[in-house]
């Protein structure tokens, strides 16, 4: 593993600090929980100075990519998705227009998957994709269950659609869907909604319907972005009295 560093160029070295050991980190050449070389080998392996290293590493440390522990080194994280998103819903509230980007996003990708899952589902996949509805449907008072449920439910769609490249589109954008989804969730109503939308996309595929699964999947995703750009007026209202702070 030691030989993988390699030296970095001096222009933004803390910039190619992070390039290189998130590139390691890709190509599996450093895994969850592993632990960094010490600070000073380390340095001397990537041909940086120690400062700079710091530099990168705390950057890392802020992304959580990173577990830096006193007297004890530096280690690869969990690299668990809620962990890495952890801070994307600051960056989301700046501007709202990143969660309409992310919705015009799953729009494109999400409703297609939707369709050749319905030509290519099989009976067990819609025996899972049920007992997952039953599972929402018991938890729509449960925020983080409810989370769970509905996470789930769209990645056994995209394993029906049994195509591993859009797998990979939908694994990213879930990661960052994830921060628009704990903020929705907590919507007054959409739970409720969701739930509806979803027995609906799972009506379609039983149905091996691909164009009432494209449908359904897109009435879905329309349906909980009109709920970030216009929330109901009772979350509206709690909104105002939680900024005032006076009710």
């Amino acid at each position: 593993m030691t030989s993988s560093f390699g030296p970095v160029k001096k222009s933004g070295v803390a910039e190619q600090i992070i390039a290189r050991l998130l590139s390691l980190i890709r190509e599996k050449q450093l895994r969850a929980g592993d632990k960094l070389p010490p600070e000073r080998e380390l340095a001397a392996m990537l041909g940086v100075s120690r400062p700079s290293l710091r530099e990168a590493l705390r950057a890392l440390s802020i992304m959580n990519i990173v577990e830096m522990r006193q007297g004890d080194g530096t280690y690869i994280s969990s690299l668990e998705p809620e962990l890495l998103v952890e801070h994307l819903d600051f960056v989301f509230s700046l501007d709202d227009s990143t969660f309409l980007q992310l919705f015009e996003a799953r729009k494109i990708v999400e409703v297609g998957i939707a369709a050749l899952a319905a030509q290519r589902i099989s009976d067990e996949q819609i025996a899972e994709l049920e007992k997952c509805l039953a599972r929402s449907s018991a938890s729509v008072g449960d925020h983080q269950a409810f989370l769970k449920a509905d996470l789930e439910l769209h990645e056994l769609i995209t394993e029906a659609a049994g195509n591993p490249i859009l797998s990979r589109f939908m694994a990213s954008i879930s990661r960052l869907g994830l921060a628009s989804r704990s903020r929705t969730v907590a919507i007054p109503g959409v739970p409720e909604r969701a739930l509806e939308d979803h027995r609906a996309i799972v009506a379609a595929l039983k149905a091996r319907d691909p164009e009432a699964a494209r449908q359904a999947m897109l009435n879905h995703l329309n349906n909980v972005e009109q709920s970030l750009v216009n929330p109901p007026r009772d979350e509206k209202s709690s909104a105002s009295t939680d900024e005032s702070g006076r009710g």
